[in-house]
């Protein structure tokens, strides 16, 4: 019996196969048809605009913005991590056509992906997605004279915050990046060798005998292991201080250990009262932190069956009448408001279209008669907030229905961003910063994908890809 080659061919070649490989791509790919009608001069100008705003100088080689925001819109519409996007790029045709590489063998790395995501940000991607918008209304997908907006939560991907967990963590962060800050803060590693070891005598106590301990004694040994934690944090920062004349001789990863022991102290000396606070008093001090390592992150309670807190940050969103969707961030506590929230999202729009929407819908958290009239004034003829207890209807009619149908259609749009495919929820962020790049993300996504689609519904065309 003949035996197959190694190669897996019974018969040698006379010349070797070719690795470049001769691909045309369906005109009707959606990721070609996007391609074709991006701006793409608009786009890089905006990037570039956010990147002389963040870089210290302007020396070195000039980056491949039109590359680099095809990667970015790719991450965007079919949600992959930074090394996939390199292998979309580097292998799949239409994914290199995207990002304008067709006449040449260079990829960008995931690396270089990741921090120009990073150098763009929040504010960097939302005007990205304002652009996207702005040609969605000039296509006539989408018309700005009708909005609703609403508020909604986004789960930061964070175990759930106890006191005891959290001052663990702290301990174990300290051990592990003190070996890399510095002999100022190794020795500190030596010297409070034993209370690091009670700690874990504590935690371990706490957590075998939990279900079976009272609520007072479990208390006790969350003050015990709190005592610990605060002298732990004092000789810490005395340390940092101390070293502070020979921080500039570290390199490496010394240098972003130094870095993240002196935040993670930090957030650890505001950490300590409120938890004393808990267990002197029975309730949440304002503002508790809840992670260590991205201290803006908040707890919202919801109220819904099943989760009535949701840990991360809260968010604005806009629906214009098609579907598209703007998104804001609630950067400071006072943001938070729906009341505050029904009143800023005209003002967006009207800054973003040069006018205020003709109707206006929010529910019930944004009314008052206050509200009612300022958005009047504004210049909203239609004002749908619906009415608190007894309160009448701003409208009626039918305009009050068409208000409500399209109140209820931002929910999926909601719904949607929080689904696998976008991952606005629980992203893989570990700053405040990128938390909001990736729920901007998701929103840049649900919105390309909606262009692309009602571009090809105009032209009678199907999609494919």
């Amino acid at each position: 019996m003949r035996q197959a080659r190694s190669d897996g061919s019974g018969q040698g070649e006379l010349f070797p196969r070719s690795r470049q490989t001769m691909i045309v791509v369906d005109e009707n790919h959606r990721l070609i048809r996007l391609t074709e009608t991006i701006d793409w001069t608009e786009l890089v100008g905006r990037a570039e605009s956010i990147r002389q705003g963040k870089v210290k100088s302007p020396a070195g080689r000039p980056p491949h913005l039109r590359t680099l925001l095809g990667a970015l819109v790719l991450i965007a519409i079919r949600r992959m991590t930074y090394r996939e996007a390199e292998d979309q790029i580097r292998y799949y045709a239409p994914a290199r056509y995207l990002c304008a590489l067709t006449e040449t063998d260079w990829t960008p790395d995931f690396t270089t992906i990741q921090d120009f995501a990073e150098q763009m940000g929040e504010d960097g991607v939302r005007r990205l997605n304002e652009y996207v918008v702005q040609l969605a209304v000039d296509q006539k997908l989408a018309d700005p004279s009708l909005a609703v907006a609403d508020r909604t939560a986004q789960e930061a991907a964070v175990p759930h915050p106890n006191e005891m967990g959290l001052m663990a963590r702290f301990f174990g962060s300290v051990a592990t990046l003190g070996r890399r800050a510095g002999a100022a803060v190794r020795g500190l590693l030596k010297t409070a060798a034993g209370k690091f070891k009670a700690a874990k005598r504590k935690l371990r106590e706490y957590r075998l005998g939990a279900r079976r301990r009272s609520k007072a004694a479990k208390g006790r040994l969350v003050a015990q292991m709190a005592t610990i934690a605060d002298e732990v944090c004092s000789a810490l920062g005395e340390s940092l201080a101390a070293s502070e004349r020979w921080a500039s001789r570290l390199h490496g990863h010394g240098v972003d250990a130094r870095r993240k022991l002196v935040a993670l102290q930090s957030t650890m000396s505001k950490l300590l009262p409120q938890i004393r606070y808990w267990l002197r008093t029975g309730r949440v001090a304002a503002g508790k932190i809840i992670n260590l390592y991205v201290p803006e992150l908040y707890a919202m309670v919801r109220g819904k069956v099943g989760k009535t807190v949701e840990f991360g940050l809260s968010w604005g969103l806009c629906r214009l009448r098609g579907g598209f969707l703007l998104a804001t961030l609630a950067r400071q506590p006072s943001e938070r408001s729906d009341a505050d929230f029904a009143l800023r999202a005209v003002r967006d729009l009207a800054a973003l279209f040069g006018r205020p929407p003709e109707a206006y819908a929010y529910d019930r958290a944004g009314y008052s008669a206050k509200n009612v009239a300022t958005l009047r004034r504004f210049g909203v003829r239609q004002v749908g907030l619906a009415p608190r207890g007894a309160c009448p209807w701003p409208v009626s009619g039918r305009v009050r229905r068409n208000l409500v149908h399209e109140r209820a259609l931002i929910e999926a749009g909601i719904g949607t961003l929080k689904s696998s495919r976008y991952g606005f929820n629980r992203p893989a962020a570990r700053s405040f910063e990128m938390m909001g790049a990736c729920g901007q993300r998701a929103v840049l996504g649900f919105n390309l994908n909606k262009l692309v689609r009602g571009l090809a519904a105009k032209s009678g065309q199907v999609l494919v890809g």
